[in-house]
């Protein structure tokens, strides 16, 4: 489960960077529960998929200097003899 955790954090990531209101790397971590490190662990992520991301000190803010999108889909099916329960992005179905 540890790889859903980090593709639902590089989501939330890129959101705050999209909008330019990640704060400082260390207030960053606070808001997403994780160390400094993993910061930096998920910013190589995205730069991994052609992302450039740069920090504006002025602004205490990551940003985007190219158009970078991510979309991120996340499904789930697990199946028992009692039938198949999907979950899709926190939402638990029962067929």
């Amino acid at each position: 489960m540890n790889t859903i955790k980090t593709l639902e954090r590089l989501q939330k990531i890129h959101s705050l960077i999209e909008n330019e209101c990640t704060g400082s790397p260390y207030e960053l971590a606070r808001k997403l529960n994780i160390s400094e490190r993993s910061i930096y662990n998920l910013i190589e992520y995205l730069k991994d998929f052609e992302a450039e991301i740069s920090y504006d000190r002025s602004r205490k803010t990551y940003f985007y200097r190219n158009h970078f999108v991510l979309n991120l889909n996340i499904s789930l099916c697990v199946g028992t003899e009692d039938g198949v329960t999907e979950v899709l992005g926190g939402s638990y179905l029962k067929y």
